[in-house]
């Protein structure tokens, strides 16, 4: 008798991504605006550029880009609570992880002594919420980026090339690509992965959940998230070789 293999959502292949949309100039306010859509992750992912620098970085002359993370009240299933006077500690690491990964790809002196704000909101929260924030975090920066140019406040981009993170895991003894919250939560192994356009790793973060896996297993997984990344940045140019609705 055949073992049968979990359905995926959107009937998706192991080595398959959810979805995804990358919609620009979601709202006016923002240089960069960036509503991202992974199957039913939504993320809202906006850059805002501040002529000034942290009082550390004063005296580098050098730009800096930082980011902040946070899911809305009714972006899951049960209302979560305003963070209103601090995040807790997972919000803390994963606006950590953005602007780690956010910041590889950046040459700050092209960027000159300003920050870039990168503030990544859940509206929708179906499992991947870090990895699409760092997606389309980068959109949202090219494009604060591009109004930089326009405006001749920088001559050339400071971005170096593109990034982006997906997830991969084993679930049911099965290795694939993009976990939804369902696979997230019953994953025996997960991990996110975060890689540039010329296929460097920036971060990889990960491990077991009361169980073990094998160096074969670990290589597979991280071909997974390559091959899976090479997609998502391949949307990313994709959107921003688009017109803003």
């Amino acid at each position: 008798m055949a073992i049968r293999k979990p359905k995926r959502s959107e009937g998706r292949r192991a080595n398959q991504l959810r979805t995804l949309k990358i919609t620009r100039g979601y709202t006016q306010a923002a240089p960069g605006s960036v509503l991202i859509q992974t199957g039913q992750t939504v993320v809202l992912c906006t850059a805002t550029i501040d002529e000034k620098l942290p009082e550390w970085r004063e005296a580098s002359g050098l730009g800096w880009v930082t980011a902040e993370y946070d899911m809305l009240p009714g972006s899951t299933g049960r209302r979560r609570k305003r963070q209103r006077l601090r995040t807790d500690g997972r919000a803390t690491e994963i606006q950590r992880l953005i602007g780690r990964v956010i910041r590889s790809v950046v040459d700050f002196e092209k960027l000159g002594p300003r920050t870039i704000w990168l503030d990544c909101d859940v509206i929708q929260a179906d499992g991947g919420t870090r990895t699409a924030a760092i997606t389309g975090a980068y959109v949202a920066m090219a494009d604060a980026v591009r109004q930089l140019r326009r405006e001749k406040r920088i001559r050339v981009t400071p971005i170096v090339e593109p990034v982006a993170a997906v997830s991969t895991g084993k679930v049911g003894g099965r290795l694939v690509l993009d976990l939804d919250y369902e696979e997230d939560s019953s994953a025996e192994v997960d991990f996110n992965v975060a890689m540039t356009g010329s296929g460097k790793f920036v971060e990889v973060q990960g491990g077991a959940e009361g169980n073990t896996f094998t160096r074969d297993e670990l290589d597979r997984m991280l071909a997974l998230a390559a091959g899976g990344i090479r997609k998502l940045i391949a949307g990313q140019k994709r959107a921003l070789a688009r017109g803003t609705r």
